[in-house]
């Protein structure tokens, strides 16, 4: 079951069936179109859709804007409402920037993709790195921000780590010794991973970062193999490092932090050590869940989300008090979880 924390009690979601779609590069389901926005750190992908209460999502490490195809699918598009997926600089197809940037570059970069697609104000939906880039757009740019939801968010457990690396072989072993073998393999991590993938290793490597690691679709395996950037998560971890989450306490807008309970990268202290620092936010605790929430439980991220990120501020409401746009969207239940895969 999946649990969701609240001020009072917690309520519980029903279980759905696990990573039920695929990892899709086709922009069309969703009527998005491409363009390249420049930027002063240089050239970045947009995929983007106009329409009321426009959605910024913001992708994570091994991401780009595919890897919300799922949660996409699983909410049918969102029901029209405008959306803004963004390829970060040197991430997906947005090539890499020529100097490192910091969080502040991050935002910066947003502002201009914002601004160039025309959008004044957005609910963001952030991912792991993504998510820590919307808590600082939150923090940077508050009239641009109406909600803040962090899927698998990257806080106070990895921010930890990347700042004592040897003490984060003890406190969040995944993400440091993936930081150390990074650090290492650099450019060769990449074919590395794929030379695994063709002798049938690849799902072996991946099982730490989801669950059920043998249920995956292929793509979801190849767009985590093909996405991810040594270099870029590197500067990620260095950024975090430096980064002072006291300043999360400006934030004023509602906040929603998702998180499943077997991540690698996060702790699920970290949820109330954010609803400490950011009083507002709702914590949602997601069983039988790893790293990439949207991906293995779309329909639960779904129904987790507030309604301040689905709109129902609009007074459609459905029957257990989520928005009618995530009750409308839910997928199917697929029974009992499969095994935990090692």
């Amino acid at each position: 079951m999946h649990h969701i924390d609240t001020a009072t009690r917690p309520d519980v979601v029903g279980s759905t069936g696990y990573a039920p779609y695929p990892v899709t590069t086709d922009p069309a389901p969703w009527s998005l179109t491409r363009s390249v926005v420049d930027t002063a750190v240089g050239p970045v992908v947009v995929h983007a859709r106009r329409g009321p209460r426009p959605l910024l999502l913001l992708h994570g490490v091994a991401g780009s804007w595919t890897t919300w195809t799922p949660l996409l699918r699983a909410a049918d598009g969102f029901d029209g409402r405008g959306l803004v997926l963004v390829d970060l600089p040197g991430w997906g197809s947005s090539p890499a920037p020529a100097r490192r940037l910091d969080v502040d570059d991050a935002v910066a970069v947003l502002r201009s993709v914002l601004g160039a697609v025309g959008v004044d104000t957005v609910d963001v939906l952030g991912h792991s790195m993504g998510a820590f880039i919307g808590m600082h757009l939150a923090v940077a740019a508050p009239e641009r921000v109406r909600s803040t939801t962090l899927v698998s968010g990257t806080t106070f457990a990895a921010i930890g780590a990347a700042r004592h690396p040897v003490r984060g072989v003890l406190t969040l072993p995944s993400f440091a010794l993936l930081r150390a073998g990074l650090a290492v393999t650099r450019s060769a991590a990449v074919p590395l991973l794929r030379g695994l993938a063709r002798v049938g290793l690849l799902r072996l490597l991946a099982a730490p970062v989801f669950t059920h690691v043998r249920a995956l679709d292929r793509s979801v395996l190849d767009a985590f193999v093909e996405e991810l950037r040594p270099d870029g998560f590197l500067g990620a971890a260095r950024t975090g490092a430096g980064y002072d989450t006291d300043r999360w306490r400006s934030i004023t807008c509602p906040v929603t932090a998702i998180a499943g309970r077997d991540d690698v990268f996060a702790r699920v202290r970290d949820l109330g050590d954010l609803a400490r620092v950011v009083p507002q936010t709702r914590t949602v605790l997601l069983d039988d869940c790893g790293h990439f929430a949207h991906v293995e439980h779309p329909a639960a991220v779904l129904r987790a989300l507030g309604d301040e990120a689905l709109g129902g501020d609009d007074g459609v409401d459905g029957d257990d008090g989520v928005s009618g746009t995530a009750v409308a969207s839910r997928t199917p239940a697929g029974g009992a979880a499969p095994p935990r895969s090692s």
